[in-house]
């Protein structure tokens, strides 16, 4: 445990900012999960909101730097594979 002031206050800091990211991130999985349950479903508007939905979340965790911009590239192009096999 820290003893300096500010090393103190960067320990809070720090624990804040990894809890945003934790929620931000198990946000994104949920976003993924629901992908996934609509394409198991088959249901053709299930599956293209929820499509367009991940997308977006994923550039969001890109912008707020919760995911590297080549996996996040990755990411929708194994969903759109899926989309597209699905005939959304």
């Amino acid at each position: 445990m820290p003893n300096i002031k500010s090393a103190k206050k960067r320990v809070l800091v720090n624990q804040k900012k990894a809890l945003r990211n934790r929620m931000a991130k198990s946000a994104l999985k949920t976003y993924l999960k629901k992908f996934e349950a609509a394409v198991a479903g088959g249901d053709q508007s299930a599956i293209s909101a929820s499509y367009k939905m991940a997308v977006k979340k994923l550039d969001q965790a890109v912008a707020k730097g919760i995911l590297h911009k080549n996996a996040a590239a990755r990411k929708k192009s194994r969903l759109t594979k899926k989309a597209n096999a699905a005939g959304a």
